[in-house]
């Protein structure tokens, strides 16, 4: 796969762009309330008006783009599209490589806290995956998570790595196993915080304890929160229109998420009852990836990769060195002998006691152990 045309790139989204996101914000046209007491119908009315007051009066946009443009990024053509990422290289001699890879509805924005302790010891490659953020929108139905993950082997390549590891969540975990299971030439270990793989039916009438919570968690996720994914794997386009229209709808897609997915205080299953999207995130912290993904305009895109790989999530084998974390209220979790019918060389394994599906934003210091902690029982 080609890459041509890395060059440095500054964020700096138009003034106008924020003064029209206010006006929008101003003019909302509120659905009535809902008729229960919790999460259950999704976002409540009062909190997403009190957090769309917030955005409109209070939130700091610019903050943020300073704290991102602190570190290099840069635009790399990747097949014939631009591909953002950050590009932080170590003053560690004995610094290895490594690629972060997001997932939905993440962005670069989540690896913030773990650049500087994870750049003394990697040099660290994080980019924006195609139709996310300030990457290029593709305008041809073929960027897979295949073909993102030849994508970044070719990044990671042509940047000077020739062997390198890779790390990532949620569909940053589909790349990163693509990565690991496609292209072992070049990826030397992989680490993930988001398990994917099939429970055995061999087990089903022995199952432990964990293994039975394991399920119930998913099962609470198939029977209520996973409406999102069949309409963006079905019809990424028309569910496109009404959040690249409202700046709250945009708002309240997303923070729904942050709200079932977090380790927010929700009772053991995922049900909403008792959790709090803010226990584990601030507003800002919320608002820096919303106000991403609407002054990018990334609905839509970012939805088709739903489209093009949701139903192959979590299939094929991977036998590079594997090392996997498990946090406590991932969407998907699998014991070590359900992960080992996947990921045939698991050289670390640890179950967190705190944090989520974001695990590097919900807890950064113990995502930057894990890290560590797994790669270190690799070797390049």
């Amino acid at each position: 796969m080609d890459v041509a045309g890395i060059r440095a790139f500054t964020i700096d989204v138009p003034q106008a762009a924020l003064d029209d996101l206010r006006d929008r914000l101003a003019r909302t046209r509120w659905p009535d309330k809902e008729t229960v007491d919790d999460w259950d119908q999704g976002v409540p009315l009062a909190y997403a008006q009190e957090l769309a007051a917030y955005w409109q009066d209070r939130y700091d946009w610019r903050a943020v783009e300073t704290r991102l443009n602190s570190y290099p990024n840069f635009l790399a053509t990747v097949d014939g599209l631009d591909i953002h990422f950050l590009h932080i290289r170590s003053a560690n001699p004995a610094a290895r490589p490594l690629v972060l890879t997001h997932g939905w509805p993440g962005s670069v924005l989540e690896f913030l806290d773990v650049i500087e302790p994870l750049s003394a010891d990697y040099h660290l490659v994080i980019p924006s995956l195609p139709g996310y953020g300030f990457s290029g929108k593709p305008a041809e139905a073929k960027w897979s998570v295949e073909h993102i993950a030849a994508g970044w082997d070719a990044l990671m390549v042509a940047l000077g790595y020739d062997r390198y590891f890779a790390q990532g969540g949620d569909w940053g975990s589909a790349v990163t196993c693509a990565i690991g299971g496609n292209h072992t030439n070049h990826c030397a270990g992989i680490h993930v915080n988001m398990i994917v793989g099939q429970p055995d039916p061999a087990t089903m009438s022995d199952l432990t304890d964990d293994e039975k919570a394991y399920l119930a968690r998913f099962a609470w996720y198939r029977a209520k929160d996973n409406g999102y994914s069949t309409q963006q794997a079905t019809r990424p386009q028309t569910v496109g229109y009404g959040l690249a229209d409202s700046p709250v709808g945009q708002m309240c897609w997303i923070v729904e998420k942050f709200h079932g997915w977090t380790d927010c205080g929700h009772q053991p299953g995922g049900q909403s009852i008792g959790g709090h999207p803010e226990k584990a995130l601030s507003k800002d912290a919320m608002l820096d990836t919303v106000s991403l993904y609407w002054l990018t305009n990334s609905a839509a895109s970012s939805a088709r990769l739903y489209w093009h790989s949701f139903a192959q999530f979590g299939f094929g084998e991977i036998h590079v060195p594997t090392g996997c974390s498990l946090f406590p209220n991932e969407i998907m979790r699998l014991s070590r002998r359900w992960a080992e019918g996947r990921y045939k060389n698991i050289v670390y394994w640890n179950e967190l006691p705190r944090g989520g599906h974001f695990a590097a934003w919900e807890q950064p210091d113990l995502f930057v152990g894990e890290v560590r902690a797994a790669l270190a029982k690799m070797d390049l």
